[in-house]
């Protein structure tokens, strides 16, 4: 087996280096010491920086001005954005764009895809549901009207909502199929209420009353909403790997520096055992990682739908992150909790990415399902 990216892949990885390299995890107050959001909106100079670099485009048709990659780029770039706790809507611009790359209409894709690529139009998606604990479909209503489509709903914990130019959500209909919506923000019957992630940043529970929206930008096929939920999915194990890995990076430094009895505590068993273990979680994040998102790439078939890959990567992702950041925590003592040091704002990061789109036991539950509906030889 190959596991080289190619050079096209490995561009983009290093095109985000540069980006992220003027990046401070810090640019923001601390969620620790702010009541409510650390900022309104997103990192709008770093967007117009990813912009500029071509890396908004990535997955866009070159016909849309594009570079035409797959989500491993994506998630390429996602692992280098969260080492740094990049504030900006990445992973939902991407999903959202190969999402209506692949399902929009040829007018819709004309009309949109151009502008995703630039950074000139900001698209966010909806996937928590009602409480954020149920499937994101059932939360709202879609019913037709002539031509149009009226939704009646409530999404919860949708980032970047405020600041987003559309929201990307699903719905289902009256007979149960599942649909996507592209709402614009503004648009009557659409109510945004304020809410805070465990990160400090903005998020909105969006609610949908008779909200109008036209079958142009509607898109019916049932697998759009399973192929969205499970770039988005794929998306969150690689900014969690990319997360773990600077969480331990600053751990090494830290502990290979810090002295107790005349030696670094590096050097004790102790901290050699738990950092060794912490290695081997990032070891299973990545390999489960690109497992799922090559599947996503290439359609290959398996003993289980790619959905069982994605599952087993949220797993790992979810369960590694936090051991991670724990063990951080514990091994920088009280330094790890000082609001002047950066890694309390990993820690808030990691709980999120855990939590978010499902926590372990979640994915668990749904691989069984697989493992049960697709009984192996």
């Amino acid at each position: 087996m190959d596991f080289t990216f190619t050079e096209e892949q490995q561009a983009a990885v290093e095109a985000a280096e540069a980006v992220f390299s003027g990046v401070a995890p810090d640019s923001v107050p601390s969620p620790a010491l702010t009541s409510g959001s650390v900022a309104d909106g997103f990192d709008r100079a770093l967007w117009r920086k990813l912009a500029d670099a071509d890396l908004l485009s990535l997955p866009i048709a070159p016909e849309h001005g594009g570079a035409g990659l797959d989500p491993i780029a994506l998630c390429l770039v996602l692992r280098e954005s969260a080492k740094v706790l990049a504030r900006v809507p990445l992973l939902e611009s991407g999903a959202a764009a190969l999402a209506l790359q692949t399902y929009a209409t040829a007018g819709l894709r004309a009309e949109l895809l151009p502008r995703i690529a630039t950074g000139d139009l900001v698209v966010t998606v909806a996937a928590g549901g009602r409480t954020g604990h149920e499937p994101a479909e059932l939360a709202v209503d879609a019913r037709q009207e002539g031509a149009d489509w009226l939704l009646d709903g409530v999404q919860t914990a949708v980032p970047w909502a405020q600041a987003a130019d559309r929201i990307l959500l699903p719905a289902h209909t009256t007979d149960g199929h599942p649909v996507l919506a592209l709402v614009p923000r503004t648009r009557a019957g659409v109510t945004l209420d304020d809410q805070v992630s465990t990160s400090g940043e903005r998020l909105a529970e969006v609610r949908l009353d008779s909200v109008r929206v036209s079958a142009r930008e509607t898109l019916t096929d049932p697998a759009a909403w399973e192929s969205l939920r499970d770039l988005l999915t794929t998306g969150t194990c690689a900014l969690a790997l990319g997360l773990g890995e600077r969480v331990l990076a600053m751990t090494s430094d830290y502990t290979g520096k810090r002295e107790q009895f005349g030696f670094p505590v590096a050097t004790f068993q102790a901290v050699a055992v738990q950092t060794a273990d912490r290695f081997i979680d990032l070891r299973a994040m990545e390999a489960t990682l690109w497992q799922a998102a090559w599947r996503l790439a290439t359609g290959a078939s398996g003993a289980l739908p790619p959905a069982g890959d994605i599952a087993v990567a949220k797993i790992w992702a979810a369960e590694g992150v936090r051991r991670i950041v724990q063990t951080a925590q514990h091994l920088h003592g009280g330094f790890g909790a000082d609001t002047d040091y950066p890694l309390h704002r990993y820690h808030a990061w990691a709980k999120h990415l855990e939590l978010s789109l499902g926590p372990a036991a979640a994915h668990e539950e749904a691989l069984g399902d697989l493992l049960a509906a697709y009984p192996l030889d």
